[in-house]
């Protein structure tokens, strides 16, 4: 790996100087280059499709696997197929997401299908980043795919955010969850210039007590357009609760499309959006402190997006 290599890696992940803690897979424009397994993680190449699958031992307890993308070449249409099953206890963290370099005027794009099946009591924490950088006219693509599936008791707390740079991306996450599980999304994307942003999020709750929670937070300025769909079906007796909050600058435009459908009585289920410019006293607020109009703008979209 070259210096920008190392250096979308720093952006996309927790690495420390150049190595990953734990089991990983390194893939880059397309082609795996570097991978580690452990006594309790193993991960495997697939045979029918690009992508690998990974497999946690039951009762792993606080193990990470990383499995980064990048792509510095121009042009390339990359999809990358990952399956993640997840015995029965285990606790882990895996650390995703995708980093493009693009000096040119090719599109380049990734797509990423990522699915999880988490056994018995299983608990996972997901994390994703997604950045695009380079001075090439060409677009950086991103369409990332999550399908969870969750046996009762188990849990996946999900982190996804979308540093910048990123001119177009469809975001899809869904969820079937069976009695007693848990499934938490966190959702934060800024866009700016002529960039377009589509989240789907749909989940099943099938079970009983089955729960979910998602918040998404926004940042939409210049000329760019957000969308955010939601999907939620309550099947039994469950909870969902779906929140959208935006910050909406200059002509940018954002759409909350929520839909709950409640199949039982005891279905709980809750949507909030709320989309609106930065307040005026707490632009004021920050201004009497020493901040200029731009830098305090800054501060509370960093703190909003945190």
């Amino acid at each position: 790996m070259d210096k920008t290599d190392i250096e979308l890696l720093h952006e996309i992940t927790d690495m420390q100087g150049e190595t990953f803690e734990g089991a990983y897979n390194i893939r880059k424009n397309g082609q795996g280059i570097e991978r580690k397994v452990t006594d309790n993680i193993n991960i495997v190449t697939k045979k029918d499709v690009s992508g690998i699958d990974i497999y946690v031992k039951e009762n792993t307890k606080f193990e990470f696997v990383h499995i980064p993308v990048i792509i510095t070449e121009s042009g390339l249409n990359d999809v990358v197929y990952n399956d993640f099953y997840i015995g029965k206890n285990a606790n882990v963290v895996i650390v995703a997401g995708c980093g493009i370099h693009n000096d040119h005027h090719k599109d380049s794009q990734h797509d990423g299908i990522h699915r999880f099946f988490l056994e018995e009591g299983a608990k996972v924490k997901y994390i994703e980043k997604h950045y695009g950088e380079g001075k090439g006219t060409g677009k950086r693509i991103l369409n990332p795919v999550t399908e969870v599936h969750l046996k009762k008791g188990a849990t996946l707390e999900m982190e996804s955010t979308q540093i910048k740079g990123v001119d177009s991306t469809i975001r899809t996450t869904k969820g079937i969850l069976e009695e007693d599980t848990n499934f938490v999304v966190t959702e934060k994307i800024m866009t700016h210039g002529l960039q377009k942003a589509r989240t789907i999020f749909e989940v099943e709750l099938n079970g009983k007590n089955a729960s979910t929670k998602v918040t998404s937070r926004s940042v939409a300025t210049e000329n760019s357009v957000q969308q955010f769909e939601s999907k939620v079906t309550g099947n039994t007796q469950c909870f969902g609760h779906v929140e959208c909050d935006a910050i909406i600058k200059d002509k940018a435009k954002v759409i909350a499309i929520p839909e709950i459908i409640a199949n039982n009585v005891d279905a709980n289920l809750i949507h909030e959006a709320a989309i609106g410019k930065i307040a005026g006293d707490q632009l004021m607020k920050l201004m009497t402190l020493g901040l200029n109009e731009k830098e305090a703008e800054e501060a509370i979209i960093d703190g909003f997006l945190r």
